[in-house]
This record gives C-alpha cells, sequence and structure tokens, in this order.
C-alpha cells in the first residue's frame, strides 16, 4: 500500500471505523485500578490545581481519565479550545489508519522514450515527479535526495538530458502554497512553509557565509542548505576590519535571495535560515547541480524534447522513510509541513481533507465528541477540541489496527519538544505525550504511565500567561509520574484480561 492511496469516502470510512472501536471497548474488561490510587491521583490533582488557577488565570481545559477513558478529575472537559500542535496527534492516527505504518512516498524521474546509444541522450520527454515528501533533499538528514535520482539515470545510461524541467505530481498541480487558515502572522516563518508536493529540504534554505580574506573583499558562501542553490544567493557584502555583523538579507521577489552589507574580519560565519517563496526555482537548482555531479549534461535552452502521448514510464525512483518513522519525527520535531502533508497523503488535498480528519476524530472518540479541525498541523486558530474528545481518542485508537503502539508515535519525556520534562521522572518513556504552543495556548496531551496503571492526560490553557501554564503542566506530570514506568504497548495491555499498566510558533 502506498501513501498515493486515497482515503476512505468520509462517513463510509467513519463508520468502519466506529463500528470496529465500539467492538473492541465492548470487550475490554473492568479497570483493575484500585480506588485508594483513584484518591491518590484526585488529591495530588486537586492541590495542583488550585496553585495552576492562580498562577495561569485563563481558560482551562482539564481530562484526566483511566486507561480505558473513564474520567477521574476534570475542569471544563467538554468545552472546546484551540489545541494548537496537539491537532498533530490526530493527524498522526489519521494517516496511519488510512495508509498503515509501513508505507513510503516516492519520488521519481518518468519519462517516454529511449537513450540513443552512441551519446546516451534521453530522447524523448521526461519529468520530474514530486509527491510531497517531507524528508526529500534534507542534507544529513534522513530522507532520499534528488542526487541519488541522477546518479540511478546515469547508472541507466543516460548521459545527457535536452529540455525544460518540468515538474508533475500524481495528486494534481505540481506546486506548493501557503494554507489559508493559518493566521497571517505566520508568513516568512521557518515554521509555516509553503505546503505541497513541491517540497524539498522542508521548503526552508539557509546560507552560511564568512569574512574575506582581508578587509575591503566580497564575503564568501561557505555553505547552503539543500546543497545546491548557490546560484540562488547573490552577495554583495563586504568585509572589514571589526567583529561586527552588520550584514542584511532579503528573499527577492523572483525567488532568489540577497545579502548585502558588513561583516567584520572577526566576526566569524553568519547563517541566514528563511522559508523559500519559489520552491519550484530551489528544486531547479538542486536538480541542475545533481545532474552535473552524476556526470550527467543537461541543455535546458534550445533544445525541446519530441512530444510522445505514450504513458510515462519510471526511469528513476526513491521513497521516503516509513509513515512511522515520519510520523514519529513529525510528532517529535512538530514539524507543521510534515503534518500538512500527512493529511494531504491520506486525504488528498483541498477543504475535504480537514473534514475526513474530523470524521476520523469522531468515528474514535464518539460521534458527539466536541472537535472541529481546520488543518492537520494545528497551526490554525480556528481548530477547537474539548479535553475529553484527546482522552477518549487516546484511549480508543490503540484498540483499532491502525492504533497498535500509538503511544510510541509520541516524543518520550526529555525528547524532542518534551525535553524540558526530563528531571522528576525516573526513566525515558514515563511520558508520552504531544504538546501545544502558540502566543496564547499551551497544550499538553499524552500517555503517562504509572505501576497502577496508564494515565490519559489533557491539558488546555488558552490564556496570557502561557509560560506560567507550561510550567504547571509539567509540575503536574512530574507529581504524577515521580515512581512512574515506562508506557508498555497499550493495544497488547488494554487486550488482557488482567491489566496491570505499569509495569509566536506551533510547537
Amino acid at each position: 500500500m502506498t501513501w498515493l492511496r486515497n482515503a476512505f469516502p468520509g462517513t463510509v470510512y467513519a463508520t468502519r471505523l466506529l463500528l470496529a472501536v465500539a467492538a473492541a471497548t465492548l470487550a475490554l474488561p473492568g479497570s483493575a485500578r484500585g480506588q485508594d490510587d483513584l484518591a491518590g491521583v484526585r488529591a495530588n490533582v486537586q492541590d495542583w490545581w488550585e496553585t495552576a488557577a492562580n498562577v495561569a488565570p485563563g481558560n482551562w481545559g482539564i481530562a484526566i481519565a483511566d486507561e480505558r477513558g473513564n474520567m477521574i478529575w476534570s475542569v471544563a472537559p467538554n468545552e472546546p479550545l484551540v489545541p494548537a500542535s496537539t491537532v498533530k496527534l490526530f493527524t498522526t492516527g489519521f494517516a496511519r489508519s488510512v495508509l498503515g505504518g509501513d508505507a513510503t512516498r516516492p519520488t521519481r524521474i518518468v519519462g517516454s522514450g529511449w537513450i540513443a546509444p552512441e551519446t546516451g541522450t534521453w530522447v524523448g520527454s521526461w519529468a520530474l515527479e514530486l509527491n510531497g515528501d517531507v524528508t526529500l533533499g534534507r542534507g544529513s538528514a534522513t530522507g532520499p535526495s534528488l542526487h541519488d535520482l541522477a546518479r540511478q539515470l546515469r547508472a541507466s545510461g543516460v548521459r545527457r538530458l535536452t529540455g525544460p524541467l518540468v515538474l508533475r505530481s500524481v495528486s494534481g498541480e505540481a506546486n506548493a502554497t501557503w494554507p489559508e487558515v493559518w493566521a497571517s502572522r505566520h508568513r516568512g516563518r521557518t515554521f509555516a512553509p509553503l505546503v505541497g508536493p513541491v517540497t524539498l529540504n522542508e521548503n526552508v534554505v539557509s546560507f552560511t557565509v564568512k569574512p574575506g580574506s582581508a578587509s575591503g573583499r566580497r564575503v564568501i558562501l561557505t555553505n547552503t542548505a539543500p546543497d545546491g542553490i548557490s546560484s540562488l544567493v547573490r552577495i554583495t557584502a563586504t568585509t572589514y576590519n571589526g567583529r561586527r555583523n552588520r550584514l542584511r538579507f532579503s528573499a527577492q521577489p523572483d525567488g532568489t535571495f540577497l545579502i548585502s552589507g558588513t561583516l567584520g574580519t572577526r566576526a566569524g560565519t553568519r547563517t541566514f535560515r528563511t522559508p523559500s517563496t519559489r520552491p519550484e526555482k530551489v528544486v531547479r537548482a538542486v536538480w541542475g547541480n545533481a545532474l552535473a555531479q552524476a556526470g550527467i549534461e543537461w541543455q535546458e535552452k534550445g533544445f525541446t524534447a519530441p512530444a510522445s502521448d505514450a504513458p510515462m514510464a519510471v526511469l528513476a525512483e526513491v521513497t521516503s522513510p516509513s509513515l512511522d518513522s515520519v510520523a514519529s519525527e513529525v510528532n517529535r520535531r512538530s514539524l507543521n509541513i510534515g503534518a500538512e502533508l500527512l493529511l494531504q497523503w491520506a486525504a488528498g488535498r483541498g477543504p475535504d481533507a480537514p473534514r475526513a480528519l474530523t470524521d476520523h476524530v469522531h468515528a474514535v472518540a464518539g460521534a458527539d465528541a466536541p472537535v472541529h479541525l481546520v488543518d492537520g498541523s494545528g497551526l490554525s486558530n480556528q481548530d477547537r477540541v474539548a479535553p475529553s474528545t484527546f482522552v477518549q481518542y487516546l484511549a480508543r485508537f490503540p484498540l483499532t489496527q491502525g492504533g497498535r503502539n500509538f503511544s510510541q508515535l509520541l516524543p518520550a519525556n526529555g525528547s524532542g519538544t518534551l525535553k524540558r520534562l526530563r528531571m522528576g521522572l525516573p526513566e525515558l518513556g514515563v511520558v508520552r505525550a504531544k504538546t501545544g504552543t502558540l502566543n496564547d495556548v499551551a497544550t499538553v496531551v499524552g500517555y503517562l504511565g504509572r505501576p497502577d496503571g496508564v494515565l490519559l492526560v489533557s491539558l488546555m490553557y488558552n490564556g496570557k500567561r502561557t509560560s506560567a501554564a507550561r510550567q504547571q503542566q509539567w509540575a503536574l506530570f512530574r507529581t504524577l509520574g515521580a515512581d512512574g514506568v515506562a508506557i508498555p504497548s497499550l493495544s497488547d495491555t488494554l487486550a488482557t484480561d488482567d491489566v496491570q499498566l505499569g509495569g509566536e510558533t506551533s510547537r
């Protein structure tokens, strides 16, 4: 199964999943958690709440439940609030349900024609097929590259390409756009790049420069990401005797970049990082560089490839890491473009995709669960989810085929967006959770392992004291998890009769 498969039609898909969840839930035995344990949890949460409500006034929504979703303690559990990046938890589950955790995403060179034996020239039409692989072209990071494709072409006997680069995608127009539901204030920020099939290096570019060899010399470009885009940067900046950095960096309307100003001889290196405004130009530059490094001549102008109505064959292909690997990174780094692409891979592009995601949540958490989603990343302030919806999803989704080992796709305490949740917990994996952060949002949703059982925790805060709220959220996790244990696979645990559950960015 590939990531190019379409999602089930919303109603049919939701009905099937709802029936599966209902059947699994009815088969569950009663909870093994003792009343004394529950009383201890309630007392700890009540003490915490008295402090949290005081130091971080605002709109709180809290739901703490046992592993089956039975509520233990709550505040306004059914009140929909802005969830921020905790939406990625749903997106991960949806994509996994539709596509499977082992699915991969292809990037291809396709063509119709033949290789001239005398010259190695490709005679015919050809195109680069981009399908929104968020891992494509990331240098040292995990993922394939256009250089891999170029080397495959060379190995097949191609020595020369003619004609302009044509971009295509199996999911429609080969482009990348900025989601309209994202607040305009996010434009130009690296955490909110253009999203679509044309994706390379997460549609972010960076340039590193250093002082020239002497005063008056041009500043030197030392590194770019992705590799091969030096032709897109123009440097007018000069070097002077000193330590100060007076460089200016600007994106130009034509998709190129300008570095001007001055840089001191003793100022060291400087790196500029920004979203690409013209991803197709970045792709073209990198593809030209990849062909040159592979030893393939590309004459883009002055030649026109012969027209052909024959079906395009795959001339070279690379694939992404597995969906589970991508989803784990999306949650660990809270990668907005990655979450949006996961949604597009599972449900296609356009307004129906968020509706399909909402239907998925209703199918798992309940038809009446308060939830309204307009994107897959949570970067939109229009998203709304109630704390009770999260805990019901956390309880029921691991019982579905797509939810097996779901908790392991979320960051563990001390890593990723939970890196500040290090101290106060006895081991890695006591907490598996997703955070959400916007200017007026601080949320944490996930699993907390204890010797007496796994707690499902949804802490949602909308207000002006987000920093204070976050500190209080960490404090509760540390309190409840002080003697915690690593979370097991809930899919396996909940299938047994004797449940012993222990043993302004969007992040």
